[in-house]
């Protein structure tokens, strides 16, 4: 049986798909790489280690809103911020140019 959230979640990604054969909303998506990958990886790495933004924020001494602005793309964090984010969830932080 699929659950309600595997349907949205399958729907996002056969429209993700669909959008990207566009070569102008591809490009912007390309440009944005960067920062999905940012989030992506924070949003991972706190629900691996089963921790809420609640718990997030008040570990690195911050707001639940700031963590909540970072995941859905509304901030842009800096370095040492996102040193804390992993010192927080017991991860290493890892950038890299390729």
């Amino acid at each position: 049986m699929i659950k309600p959230e595997d349907r949205k979640h399958r729907d996002f990604d056969e429209f993700l798909k669909e959008s990207l054969r566009s070569p102008k909303i591809r490009a912007e998506y390309d440009k944005l790489q960067p920062e999905f990958a940012v989030i992506r990886a924070v949003i991972e790495a706190r629900m691996r280690k089963g921790v809420t933004q609640k718990d997030l924020a008040k570990k690195i001494g911050t707001k639940q809103s700031v963590i909540s602005r970072l995941e859905s793309g509304r901030a842009n964090p800096s370095i040492a911020f996102l040193k804390k984010l992993a010192e927080a969830l017991n991860s290493h932080l890892e950038i890299r140019f390729r």
